[in-house]
């Protein structure tokens, strides 16, 4: 929040690289696997997970790109093409991982930042169609994510074994009613990883289902603050870093609740400020920052017009 507008502006490429390395670290013998996957950096005790500051960096990035090349950006050889080239490469690196998830998240960044940025219709229209059609591929291709999709379409069908982890969260959100059986109560140790993925689930089950809407509604405020912020900002920097940030935040949000209701596949991502993490919850608050540093300039911008008037 306090970091000087100069500064952001020039953070893009030192973020992409710097972030652009942890994802290489993560595929090296360095990083361990952990239930199956490299996703995390140790260090000593803690552990990071880089693919929280590549969001960031992605839309530091694509900011700075639609920004400071509007006279490019509805050309295709030069105005979609390297966004669409570096948000490939990092999405390629997370299905390494692999995280599925994040590479949609990274997709869903590119995409509407786009449409923030005044790219073509057309361009859009087929990105997403072959966007589509890859997600498709991959999960036919990889059994694991087959049997993830299956799971999705009929968890009760095998619900020991695929379909397990949404039976569990299902029975969880209706076992707590509308106002819950009591924080710390229920059984959350049935859901796998119930204080990251599903930790949705756990908050119906202990506090119920309307604290679940109304933590959703929470939610959908400071996103609503969030287009209030991005209509101030007058400059197109701060504008799409801004919608990149939204992005980020609604995006994440709804896969994760999408997911433990049925409404989508699960995913595995985090749910922003919830979820168990602590790299995923200095991004979120880096995020905050950002939103909060634009709020303030557009605040001292207002106030300046207003001198300017009386004067």
């Amino acid at each position: 929040a306090l970091l000087p507008r100069e500064w952001l502006y020039k953070l893009q490429y030192p973020a992409l690289f710097f972030s652009l390395l942890l994802l290489l670290i993560t595929l090296s013998p360095f990083a361990p696997a952990i239930n199956g996957a490299k996703r995390w950096i140790p260090l000593g005790p803690v552990s990071v997970q880089p693919m929280e500051f590549v969001k960031i960096a992605l839309a530091l990035y694509l900011a700075y790109f639609m920004s400071s090349k509007q006279e490019l950006i509805k050309t295709f050889s030069r105005g979609v093409i390297p966004p669409f080239a570096v948000t490939g490469l990092f999405c390629f690196l997370l299905l390494l991982q692999p995280d599925f998830g994040s590479a949609v998240v990274l997709a869903g960044i590119l995409f509407f930042m786009c449409v923030a940025g005044g790219t073509r219709f057309i361009y859009l229209f087929f990105s997403l169609a072959l966007a589509c059609a890859g997600a498709m591929a991959l999960a036919i291709a990889s059994p694991y994510r087959l049997r993830r999709l299956l799971a999705f379409l009929d968890p009760f069908q095998d619900a020991h074994n695929t379909g397990y982890q949404l039976v569990q969260s299902l029975l969880a959100i209706g076992s707590g009613g509308l106002f819950g059986v009591g924080l710390g109560q229920g059984t959350p140790e049935k859901i796998p990883a119930y204080y990251n993925d599903f930790i949705f689930a756990v908050v119906c089950e202990q506090l119920g289902q309307a604290f679940g809407v109304l933590l959703l509604a929470v939610y959908v405020l400071l996103i609503l603050r969030g287009v209030t912020v991005v209509a101030r900002a007058r400059r197109s920097f701060e504008m799409l870093l801004g919608c990149g940030v939204l992005t980020m935040l609604g995006i994440q949000t709804f896969m994760i609740v999408a997911g433990v209701i049925k409404m989508i596949p699960l995913t595995g991502v985090t749910m922003p400020f919830l979820s168990y993490g602590g790299s995923s919850l200095l991004s979120c608050m880096a995020m905050i920052g950002i939103l909060h540093g634009a709020s303030a300039r557009a605040q001292e911008n207002l106030e300046e017009d207003i001198l300017c008037v009386r004067g």
